[in-house]
């Protein structure tokens, strides 16, 4: 199974501790949640209503980011590998979260994982499924 999520690749954020009624309690960032539901609804609608998987599997994750406007055409021509933030395995950790129960039941599921960061004309992220 592919699926394509388009835009700016996102991390999962850190939670975040705060006090509700005197008590204190860990809150998702609102950023990553939004990018978790948006990935969560391309998978549903890759999954076309088949239930998640059961078994082993193993994820494939591209994530592209945009090229900054401001390098020269060289720089822009030598761009491959996106070394810098956020980290692949947020990245992974972001798009494992949001796929569980919607492609697979559990992202304990994974058992062998991949994540490449590359520059691209299109920012999106690229994911392949496969069970095992």
């Amino acid at each position: 199974m592919f699926i394509t999520i388009p835009g700016i690749p996102v991390a999962k954020g850190r939670p975040r501790i705060g006090t509700v009624g005197g008590k204190a309690r860990a809150f998702t960032p609102a950023k990553t949640v939004a990018y978790e539901g948006m990935v969560a609804l391309a998978g549903q609608e890759a999954m076309s209503g088949t239930p998640p998987m059961t078994g082993p599997v193993r994820l494939t994750v591209v994530a592209y980011f945009p090229i900054a406007a401001s390098w020269s055409k060289r720089k822009k021509a030598e761009a491959k590998w996106h070394t810098s933030r956020p980290d692949g395995d947020n990245i992974l950790k972001a798009i494992g979260d949001a796929l569980n129960a919607v492609c697979w039941a559990d992202d304990s599921q994974i058992v062998d994982a991949r994540v490449r960061k590359l520059y691209g004309e299109i920012p999106r992220v690229e994911v392949r499924i496969e069970a095992l």
